[in-house]
């Protein structure tokens, strides 16, 4: 068995490389670039502050070569980067006022059509968190041809989430987060990828985060019964071990790669239909 596995493996392979080929070729000849295949992502991850996010987000975007949208670190990044729009922002939190959804969304516009990492699809992290939000992100995909494929929430209780988050420790630069008892550094405080130290965040103590879980569950409650209307949300138990979570989400994109095949929408499937013609 362990031949015949080998070689399903090797065909599979040698399949998906003619299919990006047939793909590339297809675009040319039609003058323009070739169509989103289903190796691109296109997600929301929904969750409290310490389900993982920051875990599993890296990983697809390895998995995928997509950019990871946290709309904290975008607006930072925009600010900085003194692009109109970020101008536009900072103006507005300077004088106390909350960015408007059309800014953040004309951010996430922006990276989608500038970052070469966006190509591959994208993960986007704290965004939507209202209904108008979620409405709006959609009107401005579909403007562009896209659709989002998912709508992935990490549930978990928040009795567990407060143990977690009152250890976790983070690296501002990255975003990569630690946690002193369950995934601690390989040198305390101090980041294992850079060696620069880590910090524990303000807000994250038991007090300030009972108040920060009543406010994201008042708050996304609304925005999950949304998606789970559009037929795109799933859950996963964010509870488990991170490799467990992670397991649960291959087998969310496996689904889509199924019926990608089922609908013929392969190289197999193309064949068929022409040999059938």
């Amino acid at each position: 068995m362990g031949y015949l596995d080998d070689e399903v493996k090797r065909l599979q392979s040698v399949i998906h490389s003619l299919e990006n080929r047939v793909q590339a070729l297809e675009g040319r000849q039609l003058g323009g670039p070739r169509k989103p295949t289903t190796e691109e992502i296109r997600m929301l991850l929904i969750g409290p502050p310490g389900a993982g996010k920051g875990t599993q987000a890296p990983k697809i975007k390895e998995k995928f070569s997509c950019c990871h949208l946290a709309t904290g670190d975008m607006l930072r990044s925009q600010v900085a980067k003194k692009t109109p729009l970020g101008r536009e922002a900072k103006k507005i939190m300077d004088q106390g006022g909350l960015v408007s959804d059309d800014i953040v969304i004309g951010m996430i516009r922006e990276e989608l059509d500038n970052n070469p990492e966006c190509k591959g699809g994208f993960i986007l992290d704290g965004f939507p968190r209202t209904v108008p939000q979620a409405e709006g992100l959609d009107s401005m995909l579909r403007e562009r041809g896209q659709t989002l494929q998912h709508a992935v929430e990490l549930q978990i209780d928040d009795g567990l989430l407060v143990s977690r988050i009152t250890g976790r420790l983070v690296h501002p630069a990255s975003g990569r987060s630690y946690h002193s008892k369950f995934s601690p550094p390989k040198k305390a405080m101090t980041d294992d990828i850079t060696g620069e130290p880590l910090i524990q965040r303000s807000d994250d103590n038991a007090e300030a985060l009972k108040k920060r879980l009543t406010t994201y569950h008042s708050q996304t409650a609304p925005v999950v019964r949304y998606y789970q209307k559009t037929g795109i949300w799933k859950a996963i138990d964010a509870s488990q071990e991170p490799g467990t979570v992670w397991n649960s989400l291959l087998a969310i994109f496996d689904g889509d790669s199924a019926k990608a095949r089922a609908a013929g929408g392969g190289l197999l499937g193309k064949l068929a239909a022409r040999s059938s013609s």
